[in-house]
């Protein structure tokens, strides 16, 4: 919402306060004030001077040197104009001047004779042939020769103005109006609210029987009002409202136009104007438009209307789009005579709806959309009415036709100000909290301690909206930090799942890997560009209701597309890594429960100097930090998404919480990944579930650990993990450690068979172990090998 200062003015007298108290103590108490400018910031020592003489320039026949009075000295200008004659006043850029567009005025010569300024034109001062009809486009902008010389020319054309520009919540529909803006502002600064004077005189002609309204639809169209004024004068609408208009950044047009686009700004109620003589039957129909109905509206664009959007017509045709804009048949025209002034309340969801539908929004609509005060209808009617009278003359016919379906509901409540104290945890005295109340418009009731709440306040629904209102003009600065009566103060803090997160980027981050943030839908076609079985789980998809489109509409059930996309970006920017993460969400579908589940996993994606250890190693790290010991890597043999020998499952306490390895090079070419491409994925929750806050210490051991080496053959297929799980399950609690120190390949075991060494380390804490104690580890230890490996002994 914009409104110039000098606007609000004319309704609360804030002439003594500076433009910085004014925006703070507007944006504390709730009208927040996003931007100031000032119009004729960029034109400084730009004045009115009287051209006393004119002469020939003595060496250039286009030159003329002439001498100007400007209040305080005489200066000597040499000009190129022709429209210029002696007695004129106009705006004079002394020595030192500055123009909009940079442009700073020197002292100079032309052909050798001295000038002291420059006189300007329209185009210099940043202004239009719209701004002044009758002034010089290429010459000289000619002034009134009334005019007291010296003086700014700001202050004569308006451009001396301040527009505020405030940031107003939807809640707060009255402050969409200059009035509204200028109440909050009497109340802010304790000042006496002016409203506008309404007053005006009807002729005995009826508007009644002239016109007729007929509105089929009650529903959308709450209230139609109109009146009729004849022999009407459409000009030029006085300068006044078109500094006005302008300050709000809204175009004149003409008197008629511009009186209801003033009243619109300055009480928040859009309005419309028709020429009567281009009504079929003089008679106005509110009604839905007919499927592919069509209309040219004011911005000169051909629109096809269907059921849900409401027009205003005559019998023949739609005159408007109601609501969002006129149509250009029924406009106003220099040629109008008689004018037929439209005021309606409709229904805000079906004018946004038609005018998201028509990709047609306008400032009428826009106010229409938040929910307009009913009751604000006849006001903006008569107060534009008096105004046409005033700037375009006419006679006013007598009554209103007056269509209004919705009864007259006066919302009160009670008032409990300790309740309001408590809330507020102050102690503002009632008294003032009913004078503030009052200020605000609102009907106060001492004896009965109930309040009645002004029409255009919809927002106040109870006691709390009551505190609000009262703490945002007795001033939030105001009110002391207390803490709760009769409640234990709270300490805040991250829970587990929160550090176990900082614990995990903190890892991920000190390996090098940079944070991503990727939506959490995606499309179904990823799930062919993974190279997904057409039975694969994560094709069960949570469907969106309302999808952004195809590509957007479904929620996801893997990380990796967008892991993938990522790093397909950063390849096709020519990086030449990319380490990545993303702790995000994905969401499967439950058949037990048959509702969708929401799962946190940790997402890696790497590219150049990465192998599948290194993916590996950052996972281990992951688990190191977190304490988790007992987890294992095994093959993965059914993945379609990564290369087949070169990925694996990763289990923590025999579950599986993740995979990582290779992608498939199918699937890289279809994300236009490099080659060798690296992922890992780990649930979150596992993670969270298996780690360890607080590490649990030993006295360090009393007695000597006892080493033994083990040497054996195995098929070529058997991993070192499930080594590793039999040396674990059967080395019992005596098996401190064990190590792999040679792996061997060759003639000396056999084809399809490899040699494996492991150093093992045996320790109890309560005794020095005895041979027996190791031998019967060992005999153990080679059984479960023997028999679930097929392993032999070497020598």
């Amino acid at each position: 919402m914009k409104a110039t200062l000098s606007w609000i003015n004319d309704y609360v007298d804030i002439k003594d306060i500076s433009v910085k108290e004014f925006v703070d103590r507007m944006t504390v108490t709730g009208s927040k004030v996003e931007r100031i400018e000032s119009l004729g910031e960029d034109i400084q020592k730009v004045v009115t001077g009287k051209i006393l003489k004119l002469d020939k320039h003595p060496d250039a026949d286009r030159l003329q040197v002439s001498k100007v009075d400007v209040g305080d000295e005489v200066l000597q200008i040499v000009t190129g104009a022709t429209n210029i004659s002696v007695g004129d006043v106009v705006p004079i850029a002394k020595v030192g001047a500055t123009l909009p567009g940079g442009v700073r005025i020197n002292k100079g010569k032309l052909r050798g004779v001295e000038s002291l300024g420059m006189m300007c034109s329209i185009g210099e001062l940043g202004l239009s042939k719209e701004d002044y009809k009758d002034a010089c486009e290429d010459g000289i902008f000619i002034l009134n020769q009334n005019l007291p010389l010296g003086i700014d020319v700001k202050k004569i054309l308006g451009l001396d103005e301040t527009v505020i520009e405030f940031e107003i919540t939807s809640n707060r529909v009255d402050c969409f109006s200059v009035l509204g803006l200028a109440r909050e502002a009497a109340v802010a600064f304790d000042k006496v609210l002016e409203k506008p004077m309404i007053n005006f005189t009807e002729v005995s002609e009826k508007a009644s029987d002239v016109m007729s309204v007929d509105v089929l639809n009650t529903e959308y169209c709450k209230r139609y009002a109109l009146r009729v004024i004849k022999n009407v004068t459409v000009s030029e609408s006085p300068k006044w409202i078109k500094d006005r208009l302008k300050g709000a950044g809204i175009r004149p047009i003409n008197n008629i136009v511009d009186v209801t686009n003033f009243v619109m700004l300055e009480l928040g109620q859009p309005m419309h104007a028709f020429d009567l003589a281009k009504i079929d039957s003089n008679k106005i129909i509110v009604r839905d438009a007919d499927p592919g109905e069509k209309i040219v509206t004011l911005d000169e664009v051909e629109r096809t209307l269907d059921a849900d959007t409401l027009v205003i017509a005559d019998n023949e045709k739609a005159l408007a789009i109601a609501g969002i804009m006129g149509g250009e048949y029924s406009g106003i025209s220099s040629d109008t005579k008689d004018i037929v002034l439209e005021c309606a309340n409709f229904d805000g969801a079906k004018i946004r709806l038609a005018s998201k539908k028509l990709g047609l929004r306008s400032d009428s609509s826009a106010l229409f959309e938040k929910g307009l005060n009913i009751d604000n209808v006849l006001l903006a009617m008569d107060r534009a009415t008096m105004l046409i009278a005033d700037v375009a003359g006419g006679e006013i016919l007598s009554g209103v036709l007056d269509s209004n379906d919705v009864p007259v509901v006066t919302k009160s409540m009670n008032i409990d100000c300790d309740r309001i104290n408590r809330l507020l945890g102050t102690n503002i005295p009632d008294e003032q909290m009913f004078y503030i109340l009052e200020k605000l418009e609102f009907a106060v009731d001492r004896e009965a301690m109930r309040v009645t709440v002004p029409s255009f306040r919809s927002d106040i629904e109870g006691i709390a909206d009551l505190a609000e209102e009262v703490a945002r003009i007795y001033g939030y600065n105001n009110i002391k930090s207390t803490l709760l009566e009769s409640v234990s103060p709270t300490v805040g803090g991250k829970n587990k799942s929160q550090k176990v997160e900082d614990r995990i980027k903190e890892v991920l981050l000190a390996n090098g890997l940079y944070e991503t943030l990727t939506y959490t839908f995606t499309g179904p076609k990823v799930f062919d560009k993974l190279n997904l079985d057409k039975d694969s789980k994560l094709r069960d998809v949570i469907t969106i209701s309302n999808p952004l489109g195809e590509d957007y509409s479904v929620m996801r059930t893997t990380p990796v597309p967008e892991m993938l996309e990522s790093i397909g970006i950063n390849y096709s920017k020519r990086n030449e890594k990319a380490h990545l993460f993303e702790v995000s969400k994905v969401f499967l579908w439950d058949d037990e429960k048959k509702s969708p589940v929401e799962k946190e996993l940790v997402c890696i994606g790497m590219y150049e100097e990465v192998d599948f250890y290194v993916l590996k190693g950052i996972v281990e790290e992951i688990f190191d930090e977190l304490k988790i010991r007992n987890y294992a890597f095994k093959p993965c043999d059914n993945c379609k998404i990564f290369h087949p020998g070169r990925c694996a499952n990763v289990f923590i306490n025999g579950q599986l919480v993740g995979t990582l390895g290779e992608i498939h090079p199918v699937v890289t070419k279809n994300y236009k990944c490099p080659e060798r491409t690296y992922v890992a994925y780990i649930e979150k929750e596992k993670l969270v579930k298996n780690s360890v806050d607080r590490e649990e210490y030993r006295k360090l051991p009393k007695f000597p650990a006892v080493a033994r080496d083990i040497s054996f053959k195995v098929s070529k297929d058997v991993m070192a993990g499930s080594v590793e799980d039999i040396l674990r399950q059967r080395g019992g609690k005596i098996l401190e450690s064990f190590k792999l120190f040679d792996v061997y390949e060759g003639e000396q075991v056999g084809e399809g068979q490899k040699s494996m060494a492991y150093s093992l380390a045996f320790r109890a804490s309560d005794r020095t172990l005895t041979d027996d104690d190791i031998d019967k580890s060992m005999k153990k230890i080679i059984d479960g090998l023997q028999r679930e490996l097929k392993a032999t002994l070497r020598d």
